[in-house]
């Protein structure tokens, strides 16, 4: 397809139409991601231009582009040839220097979830200090309560902002004073990427206190990125079970039946099905009210179960059940 024209029509104001040529170098002349049948997007380069994503409909009327410099078109093209090159890190660090031309941030992380297995790290950029609270300590069992990793193993795919994801009271639960402070973030992003084998990949951007939260345009920016990312990262990772058992820092993932059964865990605390469900949700964030509306019970309720709950495990405050949650996490560990 390299060096022939390509023609198609482009929708101009009030309707008008006017035809387009040229002679690009297409990077990817298939749909970027599985999206709707009427849409076929691709990825071309035009010489001394940069690269153009254009969104076009199935006969040919492109109903969108976004078009990039020059050092951005070299970043992506990097990411490109790198992905599917497994161990090395270049697809990695070739994306996020095309993503840093987009946006400011501080950190990245890359996590694979399946059900509630321990994530494996595939990728970070945190000093060894870092590490211990970004990655240690997360997956020691704090993934669990994590919004990103309930999102991941619901099937989310696309861009989110931690904010979109989060409870009602997740910026005050006990998680996120005991654990997610540490990590002094603003902000928090993430690309879901959904695999084979009920995988998911997440790959995370984040901002420090110091820098404060992402700007509209950044955010705006990134979500009309997020189709090649997702394309990208999919076929990187698209045979990621094998990938770490090659012998990678990857731990193979586990298969979903080793998962952690927290009915059981609650369950042996003599708690019932329902009290389970309402611990499970109280630590992941959810008030009263938000509780209510998701299990379709009054809100006198619910706080008739959370006091049945601390007088059953013998505690008298949501610090007491973080607490409790974790010492039963290091004893089924």
């Amino acid at each position: 397809m390299s060096g022939e024209v390509v023609s198609f029509i482009r929708a101009g104001p009030l309707g008008r139409c006017r035809a387009l040529s040229f002679r690009p170098v297409v990077l990817a002349f298939r749909p970027l991601c599985e999206r709707k049948a009427s849409r076929a997007d691709f990825l071309s380069y035009i010489p001394n231009r940069g690269y153009i994503l254009h969104v076009c409909s199935a006969q040919g009327v492109e109903i969108g582009s976004s078009r990039h410099n020059l050092a951005a078109s070299t970043a992506l093209a990097d990411a490109i040839k790198a992905a599917g090159r497994g161990g090395s890190g270049d697809f990695e660090r070739a994306l996020l220097a095309w993503l840093g031309l987009h946006a400011r941030f501080d950190h990245s992380v890359v996590f694979a979830y399946r059900g509630s297995a321990r994530p494996p790290m595939l990728y970070e950029t945190f000093s060894p200090a870092e590490s211990h609270v970004f990655v240690a300590l997360y997956q020691d069992g704090a993934y669990l309560l994590d919004p990103f990793h309930r999102a991941a193993i619901g099937g989310c795919e696309g861009f989110r902002r931690m904010r979109e994801l989060a409870p009602d009271r997740f910026y005050t639960s006990e998680y996120f004073r005991s654990y997610y402070s540490q990590t002094g973030l603003a902000e928090e992003v993430g690309f879901f990427v959904q695999l084979p084998e009920q995988t998911s990949v997440v790959w995370s951007l984040m901002r420090l206190a110091a820098s404060g939260p992402f700007g509209t345009a950044e955010v705006r920016g990134l979500r009309d990125l997020t189709p090649i990312v997702l394309a990208l990262c999919a076929q990187h990772w698209r045979d990621l079970p094998e990938f770490g058992e090659a012998g990678s820092r990857v731990t193979t993932l586990p298969l979903p039946g080793s998962d952690l059964d927290r009915a059981r865990l609650w369950a042996s605390q003599s708690l019932t099905a329902r009290e389970g469900e309402i611990v499970n949700l109280v630590l992941q964030g959810h008030s009263s009210d938000s509780i209510s509306r998701l299990l379709h019970i009054s809100t006198g309720t619910v706080k008739v179960h959370r006091r049945n709950i601390h007088h059953k495990l013998g505690i008298h405050s949501q610090a007491g059940l973080f607490a409790r949650f974790l010492s039963l996490l290091n004893e089924t560990g």
